[in-house]
């Protein structure tokens, strides 16, 4: 991975209708070979984005430069050296995941040969010839992405891919995609409103809402600038006491009600050292709560 952008977004704008803006000035810089994040609830904008990147949707405006080169002038050539999965997979269910990727090779002028590397490398070995209407919603999923990675594209564009998907299916998207990623070295745009997911797979993430960048940067960046400053919540039997005993040493220290009191902490490494300070001054301790995690913190700026 470089820091070199592979896809540079600039003030672009979109609207449905003239009352309603869904895209407003919107900048994203997604460096080539990351695994960029783009988090935000529904209806922030994230589809909408989706087509405008894979010429889906026309009449914007603003700026969109793709291999160096602006998105408009490469058009139809530029889906050589790219793969998309917006919104849900269009699977052909009578056939078996072996003709659905054959179909695909047949599109695009490829070699067969592809087929059987792919269906190993999306865990679908063995399964080739079964019908995909047998296929469970994750295998479903996989053999989706496995369409898009026909051609070994630099790009992948993939519209909310975990979106309905169980626990066991999200783990194996998840990790394919990082392994995708890590064996390619393919630059993966996916588009989600789960942050947990996003947390878990990507190097860099930005956050929309209302069509409106709120956050760009790496997961470390993000995690950093969360944990400057978050509050945590005491509960214990007397929180007018506990606080004036520690009151001395925490600056901010609130009561919350009879029972609560909260105490603003600049690391979620100092709640040892506030826990070892509640003992050692013999106030009882009945539950701490962080007021806000990555989640907490993600749920207040999309509010």
């Amino acid at each position: 991975m470089t820091d070199q952008p592979i896809i540079e977004i600039s003030e672009l704008n979109f609207s449905y209708s003239r009352k309603d803006q869904t895209l407003k000035s919107l900048n994203l810089s997604i460096p080539k070979g990351s695994i960029y994040g783009f988090l935000g609830p529904n209806g922030a904008g994230k589809s909408t984005t989706m087509q405008i990147l894979t010429d889906i949707l026309h009449g914007y405006e603003g700026q969109i430069n793709i291999f160096n080169k602006p998105l408009r002038e490469q058009t139809p050539q530029i889906f050589k050296r790219i793969g998309a999965l917006v919104e849900s997979p269009s699977l052909y269910l009578h056939l078996s995941g072996y003709d659905n990727l054959k179909y695909i090779t047949q599109l695009k002028q490829l070699e067969e040969g592809e087929i059987e590397p792919i269906l190993k490398l999306v865990g679908l070995e063995g399964k080739g010839r079964v019908k995909v209407k047998k296929y469970s919603l994750g295998m479903k999923q996989r053999l989706a992405i496995g369409m898009t990675l026909l051609g070994n594209p630099e790009i992948l564009f993939l519209d909310e891919p975990v979106n309905g998907l169980d626990p066991m299916g999200m783990t194996e998207v998840r990790e394919l995609l990082m392994k995708i990623n890590k064996e390619r070295g393919t630059t993966i745009f996916i588009s989600s409103h789960l942050l947990a997911e996003i947390e878990k797979m990507c190097t860099h993430i930005s956050i929309i809402h209302r069509g409106e960048k709120k956050f760009e940067g790496t997961m470390a960046q993000l995690k950093q600038l969360n944990n400057k400053g978050f509050q945590v919540i005491i509960e214990t039997a007397n929180a007018t006491d506990a606080s004036n005993q520690l009151r001395g040493k925490y600056a901010g220290l609130d009561t919350k009600n009879q029972t609560e009191f909260i105490i603003p902490l600049d690391r979620k490494e100092d709640i040892p050292e506030l826990i070892k300070d509640c003992v050692e001054m013999q106030i009882p301790v009945f539950s701490v709560t962080s007021e806000k995690d990555l989640e907490d913190w993600f749920l207040k700026l999309t509010k």
